[in-house]
C-alpha cells in the first residue's frame, strides 16, 4: 500500500492488491504460504467467502480498468 494512505495500489483503494503488504496482514490465502490453517468446516466455510468476496472485488476492479484503458485507447 502506497504510503500506509489506504489508497491501495494504483489509487484503487483498499483490497485491490495480492493482500501480502502489511495492510493486507498477508492473511489471503493462508498467510500467502499457500496453507490453510483454518481447522473446522465452519471456519474453512467462512474463510472460503471471504476469499470469494475478495476476488470478486479485484475482478471488478481489473474489468473496470480494462474498461477504461479500451476507452482511452
Amino acid at each position: 500500500m502506497p504510503r500506509q494512505d489506504g489508497t491501495g495500489p494504483q489509487g484503487q483503494g483498499p483490497m485491490t492488491g495480492r493482500g501480502m503488504g502489511p495492510c493486507g496482514l498477508g492473511l489471503r490465502r493462508g498467510g500467502g504460504y499457500g496453507i490453510r490453517r483454518f481447522i473446522s468446516p465452519k471456519n474453512e466455510i467462512v474463510a472460503l467467502t471471504e476469499e470469494q468476496k475478495i476476488l470478486e472485488e479485484e475482478l471488478k476492479a481489473v474489468k473496470e480498468e480494462l474498461e477504461t484503458l479500451k476507452k482511452e485507447s
